[in-house]
This record gives C-alpha cells, structure tokens and sequence, in this order.
C-alpha cells in the first residue's frame, strides 16, 4: 500500500477511539469478535485495546488456519512423509506444529523424512517439475485465501502432465466457523454471547461482503469487515458500538478500498471447478462442522493425496493442559490457559495457537499484552 502511514496516523486513531469511548453505552457489554488472526496480531500490535472503554471487550476468533487444524491431521500428514518415495511441501508454521505425543513435521524432517519449506504452492509444483521420480505432496491448508492458489497449482500441474503432484487438502470456509460461533453446540455449551463480528480483510476480498448476509437475517449479528491497519479496526469497532447501541444487524464494509459486495467470481469459478464441499470436517476447537471443509471434485481425483495415498485420518486429543481450543472459540483468552507462556512459548510450543503467526496466543506473547495490559502500549502504541 502506497500510503501505509495515513492508516497509522495516531491523532486520528485518538479520534476514533473518543468517539468509541463517547458511543459506547457504559450500562451494556460489547463483545465483539475478531475473527481472522491477522486483527488480533494488528490490535496486539498497536495496543488498540487499551485504547477502548471497558465495556468493550475484543475477542480473539478462530481465523487462523493452522491452529484451526486439528492434530489428527497434522500426524496424518507426518505419517504421509515417512514414505520413502514422497516429498512433502508445506509452509513454515506447519512445521512446529505439535502432533499427538509432541511428534511435529519439523520433527519427521530431522528423522529422515523429506519434508520440505515452500512459500507458494507453484513452489511445490516446480519440484514435481525437477524431480519427477519423486511423489510430491503439497499440504494445502486455510481460508478462502488460499484455495484459489491451491486450484491454480492443480491447474498448472495438469497443463504440465505432471502425474507426481498431488494435495493434501485441509481447506477450510469462513461462514460456517462463523455459524459455529453463534449457533452451534460448542457455543450452547460455554456460553459464548458475541454481539458483533469485525469480519476478516483478506477472505472478503474473495468471498464478498453479501457472504455473511446469514449473521445478519439469521442471528441478528452485526458484521463490520476491516481492513488490517489500525485505523481499519478502530473504525470497524466503531460501526459495530453504532449497530448495537441501535439495535441494527447489517454488513458493513470498511475495507472498501479491497472488499466487493460479490468478491472475486474469477477465484470462486476457479474453486467451486475444483473443489466441493466435505461433508464435514474436524475443527481444532470447534468439532466436526458440516460443510465446513473442501476437497477435491471426482474429476479431479488424480491430484487428491488422500486417495491416491489412502490418508487415513484418525481423531486425536489435544495436550490435556492447553486451552487452544477454548481461544479459537473466544472462551478463554490466551493467559488464561495455565501452559501460556511457562510450559508453552514460541521457543517450545505446545499449542499452534503459540505457533502461527496468525495464532493469538503467538500475538499475546509477541507484544507482551500479557504482561502489562494498561502500560505496554509505549513499545508499539500507533504513532502520533
């Protein structure tokens, strides 16, 4: 972005947050979920929670892909590359991610096992290209964000005549981890009450803003879809505070200067060509939701590793001490999970939610939010 530094401008976001502070009801509660992990880093970042009044409260939600994933299929992928004759290719965050026992890819790769750090999916193809005696599996994970680039692999390697590529698919839907929040049984069970959602920047920009029109006709939630700058969710909070206090559900767009009502149809054709829906698929957090997940069309079957390999995935718990879970699901905030920050740092891991980038409890620690809620925000507080 060309002009980065009008979306930082700290006298602006001073303006914003008096105007929060001013609208927000003192009797009632707000509490408003973010749902991509990108917001929690970028308000852990700028300390935009000290900026707000109490009875606004920020809740971290489950938008980040790796700790979404479950360990089941993490040891599943770990088992695929203990055979000799496959590559496996994944991104970097997968690779500390712990599976059952403390198992872990980067673990697998020290073993022997030829893993591999790639940045792109057409990284993945291009070795397929180099070393065609080898089988390479790329192990496909996220949001909407990314399943177009998995979709223009697979098309690249069909154009190629490749026969050694294939995925792993472990691509996720936004709308349904959303339905989850406000209606599922997860949310009966602990009691999670959300008023209101800033929706995710970069899966918008794919999906559209009309895709959660369901929060709005069918749970009366309010969503205001930000961009990642600090500005960007200060003025999103701001709409949501406004909804509230008015009693209106409605999708709102601040991230108009990337998001569309109807999104990218190109990436959509290209995903809904290759890809349908799962029946259901497990989340870390959130359990089995249905249609929550995608895989490979039968017409597509040649690139699906999981048939071409017979992947069998097999349900495995959590370490009993973390409260991953619980974060993705905006129950617990990360220092309140008894492992955070004295078993479980970025340096020993325990929880992918201390693993990813996008993780929040990764953020909680990258910015010392924990330790100092009210005086921590000198060392990144948006500049003035």
């Amino acid at each position: 972005m060309k002009h980065v530094g009008e979306y930082r401008d700290g006298a602006l976001a001073q303006g914003i947050a008096a105007a929060i502070r001013a609208e927000a009801d003192p009797m009632r509660s707000y509490r408003l979920m973010e749902f991509c992990g990108g917001h929690t880093h970028a308000i852990a970042r700028y300390g935009l929670e000290d900026l707000l009044p109490p009875q606004v409260r920020m809740i971290h939600g489950p938008g980040c892909p790796v700790c979404v994933l479950p360990v089941g299929r993490i040891d599943a992928a770990i088992r695929l590359a203990a055979s000799p004759e496959i590559t496996l290719c994944t991104y970097g965050d997968l690779m500390r991610v712990p599976g059952s026992n403390g198992d872990s890819l980067l673990k697998a790769k020290a073993a022997g096992a030829d893993i591999r750090m790639v940045y792109s999916t057409l990284d993945a193809v291009g070795i397929a290209e180099r070393e065609p005696t080898r089988e390479v599996v790329f192990f496909a994970i996220g949001f909407e964000t990314t399943s177009p680039p998995t979709a223009m692999a697979i098309r690249l390697a069909a154009q190629s005549g490749l026969s050694n590529f294939s995925i792993f698919c472990n691509h996720v839907l936004t709308p349904a981890a959303i339905r989850a929040i406000v209606a599922g049984p997860e949310a009966r069970r602990d009691g999670v009450k959300i008023d209101g959602f800033v929706g995710p920047a970069h899966v918008s920009t794919v999906i559209g803003a009309d895709a959660y029109a369901f929060c709005a006709t069918e749970f009366a939630k309010p969503v205001a879809i930000a961009g990642f700058e600090p500005l960007d969710v200060l003025q999103a909070v701001l709409m949501l505070v406004r909804q509230v206090n008015q009693g209106r559900h409605e999708i709102e767009n601040q991230y108009i200067r990337a998001v569309t009502a109807n999104g990218n149809r190109k990436a959509q054709a290209l995903v809904a060509e290759m890809f349908e829906p799962r029946e259901a698929f497990e989340w870390r957090g959130l359990g089995a939701l249905p249609h929550s997940g995608l895989r490979l069309r039968p017409a597509w079957s040649r690139f699906d590793a999981e048939t071409r390999f017979e992947i069998e995935t097999v349900a495995a718990a959590d370490h009993p001490g973390c409260a991953c879970g619980a974060v993705l699901r905006g129950v617990k905030r990360p220092e309140e999970c008894r492992l955070f920050g004295v078993a479980c740092t970025p340096d020993s891991p325990i929880g992918a939610c201390m693993v990813s980038s996008e993780g929040a409890c990764a953020a909680q620690w990258s910015y010392g939010r924990f330790r100092s809620p009210a005086a921590s925000v000198a060392a990144e507080r948006v500049p003035a």
